[in-house]
């Protein structure tokens, strides 16, 4: 193919992509925003296998090969709620990619260039490095700790941002060294000291921010990895890569920055490795409260009874896999005429659009589907609000107890409903290890037990 066609193939790529993102941003569009990114996928590949020589060919789809091998594999046995991890994970990849693309494109250039253009080339191989060390090691460290294997709680070092500080200073020295070089062998080792200070940043970094502050994290890794992306772009002299990788660095940015305010976070303190954040934990609770413990006949009446009925879903109904009982249960209801609506929290589970998910595939209706803006106002005329698996996001001390680690956080404000039942198994914290005062509120009732058994029991007692 030749090169007019391949960048013709490659611009209409790119607008698949766009097309795409434009589709992913309402439920209703979704699928369609879905298949035009598989188009662009489909378009871009093909036009870039048609441009590589014979043997070329040969080693990518034996590249290919090797690559699906492992990766279906795992895709089929991960579960909805380890994709946050599974996502983390392959942010790590991209990162990687950037370093062995760029320590490549040092050693054996595709495009020789000169005079400026070289330095314009060597600044973008050591950009793309640094970016791409920082993502792989931060997305591993992310992953673990969204899988549990590493400790959620945020690593606290006495003097951490100066060392973080001290690393970047001494990441942009060796950078001047690197381009003051005309020796291959020692532009090399810079780049070698620098991947692996880049490194270690990006396990600071990421170890410094808490568990409750994950999600933020992940987004924000999706934005390194897209920066990532448009580096090796910049290294190939790919147009394709360069507008892809821009289109998810930004707009991996901007949902972080949307993420940090429904979370009540600041976005500097995300990049700068949870600035400002250092508490994760509050008070234990109150031992002179109590809590009113529930039955699964109890709650069957007061639903029969209930004329308004918000679902609150959270992790813990991903976690039991709950989702299809609930929309068996709001099927019922809305058969009875009571007014089913659910509130959906923007950080709810551990990554933006979890919950909506889960609920697109039990077939729950879009349109009773409301975010947390939405609802907000509506808790004070309804009759019941049942909290299935949610924490955090319903944790009244965040509007009420200045001196909680998650004050000012907007949260689903279901307390002010006539009627609160909470699903859960135990009286465990969220995952930002407060307590939540909603559990003893005179309004609350705790239907103790796995979601999923509890909700199947409600819709068998419904039903009869």
């Amino acid at each position: 193919m030749s090169t007019g066609l391949v960048s013709v193939a490659y611009v209409v790529a790119s607008i698949c992509f766009i097309l795409s993102l434009g589709g992913l941003s309402h439920q209703e569009s979704a699928r369609r925003g879905n298949l035009y990114g598989v188009a662009g996928i489909i378009i871009a590949v093909g036009a870039t296998l048609a441009s590589v020589g014979d043997g070329g060919i040969i080693a990518i789809v034996i590249a290919v090969l090797i690559g699906a091998g492992i990766g279906i594999p795992i895709a089929n046995k991960v579960e909805m709620t380890q994709m946050p991890q599974l996502v983390a994970l392959l942010h790590s990849f991209v990162g990687l990619a950037a370093v062995l693309v760029g320590f490549s494109g040092y050693i054996e250039p595709l495009i020789a260039t000169t005079g400026a253009e070289h330095t314009i080339k060597l600044v973008e191989v050591f950009v793309g490095i640094f970016i791409g060390a920082v993502t792989f090691t931060g997305s591993l460290v992310a992953c673990g700790k969204l899988d549990g294997r590493i400790d959620s709680k945020a690593l606290t070092l006495p003097g951490r941002h100066l060392m973080n500080l001290v690393a970047v200073i001494v990441c942009v020295l060796l950078g001047a060294w690197f381009l003051g070089t005309d020796s291959m062998a020692l532009g090399l080792i810079s780049l070698v000291l620098m991947t692996a200070i880049a490194s270690v940043l990006g396990v600071h970094l990421i170890m410094a921010i808490g568990g409750a502050d994950m999600p933020v994290v992940v987004s924000m890794l999706n934005s390194y990895s897209g920066w990532a992306a448009a580096s090796i772009g910049f290294m190939l002299g790919n147009d394709l890569l360069i507008v892809t990788g821009a289109l998810v660095g930004s707009s991996g940015a901007i949902l972080s920055y949307i993420m940090c305010k429904a979370m009540n976070r600041s976005f500097i303190s995300v990049i700068l490795g949870g600035f400002g954040q250092t508490t994760s934990s509050a008070s234990a609770a109150d031992p002179d409260q109590t809590v009113h413990e529930s039955s699964v006949d109890e709650v069957c009446e007061e639903l029969r009874n209930a004329e308004s009925v918000i679902i609150v879903p959270g992790y813990g109904m991903a976690v039991a896999q709950a989702q299809n009982g609930v929309s068996d249960m709001t099927r019922i209801l809305r058969d009875r005429g009571v007014n089913v609506r659910f509130g959906i929290h923007p950080v709810a589970g551990r990554l933006p659009g979890h919950m909506n998910v889960l609920l697109a595939e039990a077939h729950v209706p879009y349109d009773i589907v409301l975010e947390m803006d939405e609802i907000n106002a509506d808790f004070p005329d309804t009759d019941m609000v049942l909290v299935i698996g949610a924490n955090d996001t319903v944790n009244p001390a965040a509007a009420e107890d200045p001196g909680s680690p998650i004050a000012g956080m907007p949260v689903l404000e279901v307390w002010k409903a006539r009627q609160v039942v909470v699903l859960k198994r135990g009286m465990a914290t969220g995952y930002s290890g407060v307590e939540n005062p909603l559990f003893f509120k005179d309004n609350t009732l705790m239907l103790f037990g796995d979601a999923k058994d509890s909700i199947d029991k409600l819709v068998g007692g419904l039903r009869t």
